[in-house]
């Protein structure tokens, strides 16, 4: 089918090939023919891109083809590109052992893509990471609220264009010294 059986020099698991990576997009594309956008083969990475919207069915057909483990998930800005926001899928067919990059891109003024939490238990930490960080809101979340940063800030600190710099921290012991009161 095109699959590798051995791991690569490298140590790296082993990922589907150029031939085989195209067979599961064109079967995917079967099933939903607007769910694949296109591929990529780089060094040794197998990526599909897809459509936000099909997302989940494409991620739930994978996990029905044998890719039962989520090894990560993340997000990416692409600043000044547009769709800007990116999440990531990082899916792994331990019979087989082949790895799998599932990549969705959203606008950020429409940045919202449906939650795998059902198929994966384990991404429900890493979808309110994302939330939190670059403001993807994965709809049908069971608890989507921030994880890292307090609930009342303001903004997604992992974005391109968030301002750098920091706020001033007030240590009470000494603080007739601090922030340039020398005397």
């Amino acid at each position: 089918m095109g699959f590798r059986s051995t791991c690569s020099s490298r140590g790296t698991p082993p990922v589907p090939d150029a031939t085989g990576l195209e067979l599961t997009a064109q079967e995917l594309r079967d099933a939903d023919s607007e769910s694949i956008l296109g591929t990529v083969f780089h060094r040794g990475r197998a990526v599909l891109l897809v459509n936000p919207a099909s997302v989940r069915s494409v991620i739930g057909r994978l996990h029905a083809k044998g890719y039962a483990f989520l090894a990560s998930l993340h997000g990416c800005d692409y600043h000044p590109e547009e769709p800007r926001l990116g999440v990531l899928y990082e899916l792994l067919d331990m019979t087989n052992v082949d790895r799998i990059t599932v990549k969705a891109r959203v606008h950020i003024d429409a940045a919202r893509i449906e939650s795998v939490v059902d198929l994966f238990p384990g991404a429900n930490f890493p979808e309110r990471e994302v939330y939190d960080m670059f403001g993807v809101v994965f709809d049908g979340h069971p608890d989507m609220r921030r994880i890292l940063m307090p609930e009342d800030y303001e903004g997604h600190p992992q974005r391109r264009d968030f301002p750098t710099g920091g706020e001033p921290v007030l240590f009470t012991y000494n603080e007739e010294n601090s922030y340039g009161k020398w005397q």
